[in-house]
């Protein structure tokens, strides 16, 4: 038989569970959005980009729910401690996922400024710059949940890789523009997707910063031993 202390604590890990489950949710529709504007980009694909620029009000409505069932959690249950880290950190992911939606949203529309002209070059290190950051935004996601300090650190010593690929394409698109003035209107555009795409690195980094918070209570994310991969629980 149920004490009364343990009921409330089912009910409690039963709504966390949810709040998971949605913010997963809304990470799983971010990343989609992201990967769907930077293949728009690719493609040519202005369809494509149309749909990234239509869908980006759901994910606002669902980054919205996030915070309202976490705000509800902490009004009905008054956690505290570590459990009361765990609400205040998906609502902070939240906002770091919005406005990575938002930043696929400004690749997209990037891609209908452009219409139908011929990029400058062949995409490789934007794809990859985007790849990378679509593996980072998972991996967080996924030490929110496993509540794994490893992974959010190795997320946040990622984006170094982030950062290295933005100057190296700032530096190759900067030759263009001085061998070819004429080049620069076309040239000018890449360079602000692959901001964007630092700057989803930067949220990303953000996220591995809330799961340290959440896990420590501290926002530094620790430098951890090569293949420690350790799950820290509180």
């Amino acid at each position: 038989m149920s004490t009364g202390e343990e009921m409330p604590r089912r009910a409690f890990d039963a709504a966390l569970s949810e709040l998971y489950d949605d913010t997963l949710a809304l990470g799983g529709n971010v990343e989609e959005a992201l990967q769907e504007a930077v293949q728009s980009l690719k493609d040519r694909d202005l369809e494509r980009a149309g749909r990234v620029i239509a869908g980006d009000d759901a994910i606002d409505e669902a980054a919205l729910a996030v915070d309202q069932a976490a705000e509800a959690i902490i009004a009905k249950h008054q956690p505290v401690s570590s459990d009361l880290r765990r609400i205040i950190s998906t609502m902070r992911i939240s906002r770091d996922l919005e406005r990575i939606a938002d930043l696929a949203v400004n690749i997209a529309r990037i891609t209908q400024d452009m219409g139908g002209e011929p990029l400058l070059k062949p995409l490789i290190d934007i794809p990859r710059m985007s790849s990378i950051t679509q593996g980072m935004l998972r991996d967080c996601l996924t030490a929110l949940v496993q509540e794994n300090l490893d992974q959010a650190a190795d997320v946040y010593y990622r984006d170094e890789e982030i950062d290295a690929l933005f100057m190296q394409i700032f530096r190759e698109l900067l030759s263009y523009m001085i061998e070819d003035p004429r080049s620069v209107h076309r040239a000018i555009p890449l360079l602000f997707v692959a901001r964007h795409l630092e700057r989803v690195g930067d949220h990303a980094t953000n996220i591995a910063e809330t799961v340290a918070y959440l896990l420590t209570g501290e926002r530094e994310v620790p430098v951890m031993e090569p293949g420690s991969s350790k799950d820290v629980h509180e």
